[in-house]
């Protein structure tokens, strides 16, 4: 298990999977503000599926999860093999896939929906890291 750890900026991998280098925090202070709360753990597909179930009643792994906790704190997951097999689908690679998705997670913790504001800060931030 790997763990990274701040005040503000905690993330850990209960995976076996080697997460590729990613501007997590950086992307998260764009986007949250440096001093929102924000955990990205890391998960196995199994686990994903089992958290998708209980909050979105879908029995079928995701490969990214949001879940906002308080205003200025949240939580992230992601499951990497579901995040591969999404990046094909995209024709996007592994690493540019993984950093969209978290962008996309960070958006919705900032209260966003799905919609043209959603896309449109996503496109802002995607251009900022070259994404």
């Amino acid at each position: 298990m790997t763990v990274e750890m701040s005040k503000t900026f905690n993330l850990v991998n209960e995976t076996d999977a080697t997460l590729p280098r990613v501007a997590f925090r950086a992307i998260k202070d764009s986007v949250l503000g440096t001093k929102y709360s924000l955990s990205v753990i890391i998960v196995p597909p199994a686990r994903m599926k089992k958290l998708n179930t209980i909050y979105r009643d879908k029995e079928k792994a995701t490969d990214i999860l949001s879940f906002p906790l308080s205003e200025n704190e949240g939580e992230i997951y992601i499951s990497p093999s579901e995040a591969k097999k999404e990046a094909k689908k995209f024709g996007r690679a592994y690493e540019n896939f993984l950093a969209f998705l978290f962008i996309h997670g960070c958006v919705h913790l900032k209260g966003h929906d799905h919609g043209s504001t959603m896309e449109s800060i996503e496109t802002q931030i995607r251009k900022k890291f070259r994404i």
